[in-house]
């Protein structure tokens, strides 16, 4: 009787199964290896370092386990202009986000047709979204200029204005309008037009992707009966178009709320536009408290955590049924 080698038993013992999950192991470990570096392990040493009173110093001497307080997150709390950070944060995210999601809807209503030349239009409709931030970003400083911008001469010769106006370094400006007088936050409303303007592309392509999925028979039966081209938007094109629109909405206002490079670039975060991640680099470079830094970004991300969990609870359900 015949015994066969161990290494012949045990090729034999690898079953079908075996070998689709040693396959399937060595697919998912290299992108896991990547998301522990490049995510899981920051984030781990964010909440250390925001729990401990950490200088800029003392990073190199720091152990895993230090003294562990809340200070630092008193700190935070008590720091003046906190609350004022975040509630500008709101209101840029939030008019940031609706506006790009509005105006890319415009733009794929508009070019959803044929005609001549449409695909070139499409085409420079992404160049806010592919342009470096840096480009862009000096481009609108050279363009709202108050000495040599072009916004301001047009504005004198085409709108009158007796002065030019500095966009981003007013924080406050009165206008007068059907004879009233009110003051809007204009840095801020410049930078909000800005994000507008640069990632409404972003919008725009996951709209125009589905309302060329929207059968044209639909639009077609309805001009028959007579509705009306609102009528036509309003009950055929936007229910279909509200789950997108509903996930654009998060997606942007995550991304928007996170925001930092293009308030930076364009304000250095002044004239009331201090947004809170511009103030997490604020404690990070200006007061070197690396500790108090990670701290406010914690709290950032738990603002963000709760303002997600209000819409996933009583929106996103509503908008699953429409789907």
């Amino acid at each position: 009787m015949s015994t066969a080698p161990p290494g012949a038993r045990e090729r034999r013992a690898l079953t079908t199964s075996r070998r689709e999950n040693r396959a399937g192991l060595a697919f998912v470990t290299p992108t896991f290896l990547v998301v522990l570096v490049v995510v899981v392990i920051p984030i781990l040493w964010t909440v250390l370092l925001a729990f401990q009173r950490a200088r800029l110093v003392d990073i190199q001497g720091m152990g895993l386990f230090g003294n562990w307080s809340l200070e630092n997150f008193g700190t935070v709390f008590a720091s003046s202009g906190f609350w004022s950070s975040l509630g500008t944060t709101l209101v840029y995210t939030a008019g940031a986000t609706a506006g790009s999601v509005a105006l890319g809807l415009v733009a794929a209503l508009a070019l959803r047709r044929p005609f001549r030349g449409r695909g070139i239009l499409r085409g420079s409709m992404l160049l806010p979204y592919v342009a470096p931030v840096v480009a862009v970003a000096f481009a609108w400083e050279v363009a709202l200029s108050p000495q040599y911008g072009i916004v301001n001469h047009w504005g004198a010769d085409l709108l009158g204005w007796d002065d030019p106006i500095a966009f981003l370094s007013t924080r406050s400006y009165e206008l007068e309008l059907l004879g009233a007088r009110f003051e809007i936050p204009l840095a801020l409303l410049t930078v909000i037009a800005f994000e507008i303007w640069r990632y409404f592309p972003f919008a725009f392509l996951f709209l125009l992707a589905r309302l060329q999925a929207v059968p044209e028979t639909l639009e077609e039966a309805a001009s028959v009966d007579g509705a009306t081209v609102s009528q036509r938007f309003r009950y055929i094109l936007l229910p279909q178009l509200m789950p997108v629109v509903a996930l654009l909405c998060v997606l942007r206002f995550i991304m928007t709320f996170n925001k930092f490079d293009d308030v930076y670039l364009l304000t250095g975060g002044g004239s009331g536009t201090d947004v809170v991640a511009v103030r997490v680099y604020d404690f990070l470079t200006a007061r070197f408290d690396v500790g108090a830094a990670a701290a406010q970004a914690l709290v950032l991300a738990g603002v963000l955590i709760v303002l997600l969990g209000i819409y996933f609870r009583f929106f996103a359900k509503k908008f699953q049924e429409e789907a």
